[in-house]
């Protein structure tokens, strides 16, 4: 006989007791956010004195203001953000949507947008489309509607018929709901738009590049240009021409080639040039990612850097100055386009008409990867 037999031995105890215990031990209280009224309760004043104290416009004395704040802290209490957004009390975000975060040159347009916001105690929120148009209405909707007070799209574009019209029911969007559309580095689709434009000097900077080749003693300039049709990289492509016909040199159709602005497109790009046998004694890269390939293939090739062939790049990403040899390359004020636009998205009350369009200036860098050939 088991002990389970015995009706006098005790066994598990099903009282009442017992099922609350199991009950709170499985579910157990549930616990809510503080709400204003439990904040007014802890501190004995009314839910107004409370949104006035933490409003801070509206005078209350020094004892009410330390229960409230007492009374907040110790119950956690966080301020419904969106609601003030909604009643026109507190600054909204800044929004930054841009293709790729892992980009170097992307990642300093970020860092000056930052920076700009924190300085004027503003929040700043980084989205990346990945390329993808779709992604990009959706982002820019939902910005629309947690009311940020500007919308920062950051990157080249393929400015065709179907650009324009999503740039400009952004901006419409945007303006009837208080925000600004500020375009970065892509061009504005009409110049009666409510839109703010900062955008820097491609076209300058290419012909800055393959005029010191140029005058260097270079003739024939292999030019690993970005993708046809994309903004930025077709005014890299027309300062390129511009500097050509300035100094006289012949236009080349097989050195002008096309591609991503990668590493890897670099390296393919160089590589087949040296085996179809072009002659070309320098390569103007169009990004210092291309131009990092680009040295790769010459280095696999045998070549020596600036000894036989000379190469600049653009952008003078932070890695620029450690490559072997350190690059000649075009230096874009990445971080400074970032606060510029924060600066004229939020200042523009203060702005006569048309200095809502900007254009930074770029820079030469003259380093060790580019050699004078002899007359």
């Amino acid at each position: 006989m088991t002990d389970s037999g015995n009706p006098e031995r005790p066994g598990p105890r099903r009282g009442r007791a017992g099922k609350r215990k199991r009950t709170d031990a499985r579910q157990g209280p549930k616990e809510r956010p503080s709400t204003i009224r439990d904040v007014a309760l802890k501190a004995g004043v009314s839910v107004a004195t409370v949104s006035r104290t933490l409003a801070g416009n509206y005078p209350v004395s020094d004892e009410t203001r330390a229960r409230v704040m007492a009374a907040v802290e110790s119950l956690h209490y966080v301020v419904n953000v969106h609601a003030k957004a909604l009643s026109g009390r507190v600054a909204g975000p800044v929004a930054l949507v841009i293709k790729d975060i892992t980009g170097p040159s992307l990642a300093h347009v970020a860092a000056g947008v930052e920076q700009e916001a924190a300085d004027r105690g503003r929040l700043s929120l980084v989205c990346a489309t990945r390329d993808d148009p779709a992604r990009e209405d959706d982002l820019v909707q939902l910005m629309r509607e947690q009311h940020a007070a500007a919308v920062l799209l950051v990157g080249g574009v393929v400015p065709d018929a179907a650009y324009d019209r999503r740039m400009a029911g952004y901006a419409e969007a945007l303006d009837a709901a208080g925000s600004r559309l500020v375009l970065v580095g892509r061009p504005a689709p009409a110049p009666d738009l409510p839109v703010t434009v900062v955008d820097y000097d491609n076209r300058g900077g290419a012909f800055q590049a393959v005029s010191h080749l140029l005058a260097s003693g270079h003739r024939r300039v292999l030019f690993l240009g970005g993708e046809a049709g994309l903004s930025s990289a077709d005014e890299r492509r027309a300062g390129y021409r511009d500097a050509l016909r300035a100094h006289g040199a012949d236009h080349a159709e097989e050195l002008d080639t096309t591609g991503t602005y990668t590493r890897s497109s670099g390296y393919v790009r160089t590589r087949d040039a040296l085996g179809a046998g072009l002659e070309f004694t320098a390569v103007f890269a169009g990004s210092d990612m291309v131009a990092l390939g680009a040295l790769a293939a010459l280095r696999e090739a045998g070549l020596d850097v600036p000894g036989e062939v000379s190469v600049v790049g653009f952008d003078d990403v932070p890695f620029a100055t450690d490559l072997t040899p350190p690059l000649t390359t075009v230096r874009v004020p990445y971080e400074e386009l970032g606060r510029t636009a924060v600066r004229l998205a939020l200042e523009r009350e203060q702005y006569p008409a048309g200095d809502d369009h900007v254009v930074l200036g770029t820079q030469l860098v003259i380093r060790q990867s580019v050699r004078r050939l002899s007359w």
